[in-house]
């Protein structure tokens, strides 16, 4: 379960990315979180893995509290980045074992998710060789093999399907469906709004680093009738 209760953040040069937000994701959701560019979304993830503080409010994750126990909170967290070019001198199977051993995942259990993701993923052949050689969605293929391997209670993506190829892109919508429906937490950011409407159970849109909307697409949909999510997207956004 993700909590977020009053949290807002300033950047030095005064703009308040996020402002006052509210949210939670309850076990067994998935939950897209939407907005334009600028509106709020990384910096919100990046708060909710530890990577930045809150000016005030707080984060929990699965009832941890992200800055009085971060590191049973971050324990939770399988975290996917807007950007995969990172450890790019490591060879795929390295990096892969490198997380592996910051979770202390035992070797027979890595080994076999290593093999599960490779097989998803095809990521086989590239194991053995640096990720500076590969392209962007193989890249982004490795970052999302890495952050599960701990197989974490608590997913926070952003923008994970950028690059992925159909095969993969599909491959990574079933384990989010499969991994709520096991009673778990998933909150993702997206640009693509079909992506959202179709994956999942409620909606967070925010805009100036406030939320404008936070509810089930039925909710939505039913203050904007004969509209797409796109459309609804669109006319909300263009208000504010």
């Amino acid at each position: 379960m993700i909590q977020i209760e009053h949290v807002t953040k300033t950047y030095s040069n005064a703009v308040r990315a996020v402002d006052d937000l509210n949210l939670s994701v309850n076990n067994g959701e998935i939950v897209g979180f939407i907005g334009p560019n600028g509106a709020g979304k990384t910096t919100t993830l990046k708060m909710l893995t530890g990577i930045l503080k809150p000016d005030c409010g707080t984060i929990r994750i699965n009832d941890y509290d992200i800055q009085k126990e971060p590191l049973k909170a971050k324990q939770e967290i399988g975290y996917i980045a807007d950007s995969p070019d990172m450890f790019l001198r490591l060879k795929g199977i390295e990096f892969m074992n490198l997380i592996s051993d910051i979770y202390k995942v035992p070797d027979d259990l890595r080994r076999k998710r290593m093999k599960t993701f490779a097989a998803r993923f095809d990521l086989s052949e590239v194991l053995d060789k640096p990720m500076q050689s590969y392209s962007h969605g193989m890249r982004q293929k490795m970052m999302v093999a890495a952050a599960l391997v701990h197989d974490p209670a608590v997913w926070i993506l952003d923008e994970p399907l950028t690059g992925l190829d159909p095969k993969s892109a599909f491959a990574l919508k079933n384990m989010m469906r499969e991994h709520a429906d096991a009673g778990n937490s998933v909150l993702f950011s997206t640009h693509v709004l079909e992506v959202a409407e179709k994956l999942c159970d409620k909606v967070i849109i925010i805009n100036h680093g406030k939320t404008i909307f936070y509810g089930t697409l039925d909710e939505l949909t039913a203050k904007y009738p004969d509209m797409d999510l796109e459309k609804i997207f669109l006319e909300m956004t263009a208000h504010e």
